[in-house]
């Protein structure tokens, strides 16, 4: 485990650049939520999740923080039920890859809440109650945070949750 002090933290926080798998569609929605972020980013292909970071070591060396740290981002409960129901083997892959890696998930959904969720308030046979299950279920089993918010927040977020979470993985060495 490496130490780093505050100052080569924050030189190495300073450095970040958000990661952001290929398999997100290059949409006008894309463009807002990368200009959101507000931290440099590149396209690449990452092996689970839609974004992560890589920051610049105090010897010079880029470092990828994409088997600790990860965002899947779902546009909505719908599209998330679709996940849970007609590709919930292949969505499972992706955690279980994840998991194996020892990496936190953040399941950010877009134009969600709890509320929506347990009261059924989208367009899916999925059964609310199946839904909060397996949503409160891999978040134990996969080390999964759910978070909700507005399109509109989701970029600020991506961006905020990269960096805490960077911050909090080099203050106990584990990068």
């Amino acid at each position: 485990m490496a130490e780093y002090n505050h100052f080569e933290i924050e030189r190495m926080l300073e450095s970040m650049v958000v990661l952001v798998d290929t398999r997100e569609q290059d949409t006008p929605a894309l463009r807002r939520r990368l200009k959101a972020i507000q931290y440099p980013y590149e396209r690449c292909k990452l092996d689970y999740g839609d974004y992560s970071c890589r920051f610049v070591n105090p010897a010079g060396e880029p470092i990828s923080a994409a088997g600790k740290i990860c965002i899947e981002r779902k546009m909505n409960l719908d599209e998330l039920c679709a996940c849970f129901t007609r590709s919930r083997a292949r969505f499972e892959r992706e955690f279980i890859r994840a998991r194996e890696d020892g990496a936190k998930v953040y399941l950010l959904v877009e134009n969600a809440n709890w509320e929506k969720a347990l009261s059924g308030a989208y367009r899916s046979r999925l059964n609310p109650a199946a839904l909060t299950a397996s949503l409160l279920a891999w978040s134990g089993r996969y080390n999964l945070v759910p978070v909700f918010c507005r399109s509109e927040t989701s970029g600020e977020l991506i961006g905020r949750i990269l960096r805490y979470e960077l911050k909090t993985i080099l203050e106990r060495g584990e990068l």
